[in-house]
């Protein structure tokens, strides 16, 4: 972050300088803003990033926009104003929005894109002024295979948490035959007792018959 922090204090000053140019509108003041991030997908083939700005005293004739890149140690220069690669940078300015087109997308697009814009007409140092800059994620096949590794996890999950309510299933019956088995079988001894009881009177009227004779 403080590399990025230096680079871009460098690319201001270049800034000024570049489009530092003599003129009538000394009170113009310009502010830039932009979206701070933004995610695509290579199979996106092309995507467009915003910026937007308001101009206050300055001339009615239409700004200079340029557009700059930061990587991890650099910057790269993309339109300043005309675009170093027309096939795969296009800027387009309606009122007071800019797009910056980037096409034929890929994953190594990731960097720090910033906006300026400039009023080169003007000697207030507020007439050219950038964004903060949009950081753009450009994911590719890592992207589809964390996607798939999530599919799988979730599916195992699920397979998991069907096993469990089946197992579960099972012991129960198991636990509801075992009960009814259960039942049978005291039912069983309940009947058995109940049958002794009643042949109880007969056995000791015999055994005093007996002892009488």
């Amino acid at each position: 972050m403080a590399s990025f922090n230096r680079l871009k204090n460098v690319l201001m000053l270049a800034f000024d300088c570049l489009l530092y140019g003599a003129g009538v509108a000394g009170h113009c003041r310009v502010t830039v803003a932009q979206p701070r991030f933004q995610q695509a997908h290579s199979s996106m083939n092309n995507v467009s990033l915003t910026c937007s700005f308001s101009a206050s005293g300055c001339s009615s004739s239409p700004p200079e926009v340029l557009w700059f890149r930061f990587l991890t140690n650099t910057h790269q220069d993309l339109c300043t104003p005309a675009c170093t690669d027309h096939r795969k940078y296009k800027v387009n300015l309606s009122g007071n929005n800019v797009l910056l087109e980037i096409k034929d997308l890929t994953e190594d697009d990731s960097a720090v894109y910033i906006c300026g814009i400039a009023f080169s007409d003007s000697e207030s140092p507020l007439s050219k002024q950038t964004g903060d800059g949009t950081v753009l994620t450009v994911t590719g096949k890592q992207h589809s295979n964390g996607k798939l590794i999530f599919m799988i996890i979730t599916s195992s999950l699920l397979f998991l948490y069907s096993s469990a309510v089946l197992t579960s299933f099972m012991v129960y019956k198991k636990i509801h035959s075992g009960r009814k088995i259960f039942q049978a079988i005291a039912q069983e001894l309940q009947k058995q007792r109940y049958a002794q009881h009643n042949q109880q009177p007969d056995d000791l009227e015999d055994d005093t018959v007996y002892q009488n004779r």
